[in-house]
This record gives structure tokens, sequence and C-alpha cells, in this order.
């Protein structure tokens, strides 16, 4: 740290507490580790290798998180899931209750996968759904073209999977179905589209949720 530099702030910890340590979730599975030329194994011990230079003192423990074959969402989510993470734990509970029909505005309802606009379900496609919350859980990050198709179209053939441009296509689709609220998702001019946070959209997350991406 330069000498002129302030430490970064710390946060507020709950009174009667203290830091005891810290819990790193590592989403990867054998597959991934295997296409890197590692092991899970050999993962764990280069990181007990590198916390025993910087803190000797420092005590590990590692477990491997299990989750069914075939089981969808991120890594990282079925990790911190499978650990009882907190945060994680929450967005399993039940909601409370909310009305169908909403006051205005758009409500995008990842739990049950449809998208309400002035109060009625909206005719959207799985693939333009899926293109809309890909965007919403990246809430204020520029997703470019490339991204989406590598994201949405994951395992399609070369044939099967849209070229960049068409991208375009499905987003003027989205946009003629979000009608009044069509702005909600933004071009960003030679890269790509975002969704920033909007008063008039309300998200509904459920049980089963990927994390949003916050870089």
């Amino acid at each position: 740290m330069d000498k002129g530099q302030a430490p970064a702030a710390r946060p507020a910890l709950p009174a009667g507490s203290a830091p005891r340590g810290f819990a790193l979730y590592v989403g990867i599975d054998e597959a991934k580790a295997a296409a890197a030329g590692v092991s899970l194994g050999t993962l764990v011990e280069a990181l007990r290798r590198t916390l025993g230079e910087l803190a000797p003192a420092a005590e590990t423990y590692a477990t491997v998180a299990l989750a069914p074959t075939g089981a969808g969402g991120r890594d990282v989510d079925v990790v911190r899931l499978a650990l009882h993470e907190p945060s994680a734990v929450a967005r399993t509970k039940d909601e409370p209750a909310e009305e169908d029909r909403a006051p205005g505005g758009v409500v995008v309802d990842i739990s049950r996968k449809r998208v309400l606009i002035d109060g009625e379900s909206a005719a959207f496609t799985f693939k333009e759904f899926e293109l809309l919350q890909y965007l919403v859980l990246r809430e204020g990050r520029t997703i470019e073209r490339a991204e989406l198709v590598a994201s949405l179209w994951e395992g399609s053939t070369d044939d099967d999977a849209p070229g960049e441009r068409t991208i375009d296509v499905h987003v003027r689709r989205l946009r003629a179905k979000l009608g009044a609220y069509e702005d909600i998702v933004r071009t960003v001019r030679g890269v790509g589209y975002r969704f920033d946070r909007h008063a008039d959209v309300s998200i509904r997350y459920g049980h089963g949720t990927p994390s949003p991406d916050r870089f």
C-alpha cells in the first residue's frame, strides 16, 4: 500500500462478533478441471500451499460439494447450496405469495419463467425469456453478442447456433413484446446489450435461481 493511501474501510461487524476465517466457494466439476489439466485434489493442495506460504498459522479444511448428476445451474451456485451457505439457502425458501396482477410495469418472474407486463402475462418464447433472464441476472454489465450465442446456445451445433447478428433479431422480437418498456433492454453500439435496474421493472427470484453476476 502506498504511504499516502488510506486503508480500505472495513465493513461493520455485528456486535459481539469477530472474524475467525473465511470460506472460498469454488465452482468447477471434474470434467472442467481435467480440461484444464488438473484435478480437484490438485487445486485444493495448490491453494493450501499458497495459504501456507502467506499465513503458516492458518488452519484449513476442504470438502467436496456433491450434487445429483445432471443438476443444472452454475457450478458455484450448486456448491454454495450443497454446503449450506446462508444466502444461497435463503434463496430456496418459499417467497411470500404475490398477486399475479401487478399495478403496472414489468415483472420478470424468474421463479416461474414468465414475464408480466402491466399485470398481463406476455407471450414470450422459451429462448426470448432466456435472453431477458441472462441480461437481468447480469444487471449493469454489457453483454457481447458472442457471449449470448455461446451461453444461450451452448451445446448446439454450428448449424443450430445463430450468428451474432441473428441475436439482433431475437432482441428486436423481445423488445416488441415488451412494448412501452422496450428500453429496459439497452443497445451498446458496437458491443452488445445490457439491462440496467429500472423503476418500472421488478424481479422475482425463486428456488434454484442462479446468483446475479456483479463483475
